[in-house]
């Protein structure tokens, strides 16, 4: 049954800081920067973890993007869709004011912001959402489909 796409198997979740989660589904940030490659391809529930970065919080760049906005933290908040991953070459300028040199950057496309936020637990790295996860964020987004 090559390609058959099983319940859950089309996306997955990541888990990032606030404000960091705030600025990409807003629409400005549109990288996410990790100390390591990944290889996986596909729709991505962003999930804002429990913790925020404090000293986000205080750069210009951040504070332009997230004035006004609640900064919901242990919730599903938004959906992306994770295109591709790279490095900036050494001595090259970053791809976007948003890159950390010496990271990867995980490019994020297609980001929909979820009227109300779902509360949920994420981990390191992508993790796989539950079913019942999925059907929520699909009662607020219905079109969104592999």
């Amino acid at each position: 049954m090559t390609g058959l796409k099983l319940p859950g198997d089309w996306i997955r979740g990541i888990t990032i800081k606030q404000p960091w989660t705030s600025c990409i589904v807003a629409g400005f940030k549109t990288i996410e920067n990790r100390p390591q490659h990944w290889p996986w391809r596909g729709r991505l529930l962003l999930h804002a973890g429990q913790q925020t970065d404090r000293a986000a919080l205080r750069l210009p760049l951040v504070a332009r993007t997230i004035r006004g906005r609640d900064l919901t933290t242990g919730a599903v908040i938004g959906v992306a869709r994770l295109t591709g991953c790279h490095q900036d070459p050494d001595g090259s300028p970053p791809c976007t004011e948003w890159a950390q040199p010496g990271q990867w950057h995980l490019e994020l496309a297609d980001v929909q912001a979820l009227a109300l936020p779902i509360p949920a637990r994420g981990q390191l790295g992508p993790w796989k959402p539950t079913e019942d996860l999925i059907a929520q964020v699909l009662q607020q987004l219905p079109g969104l489909r592999p």
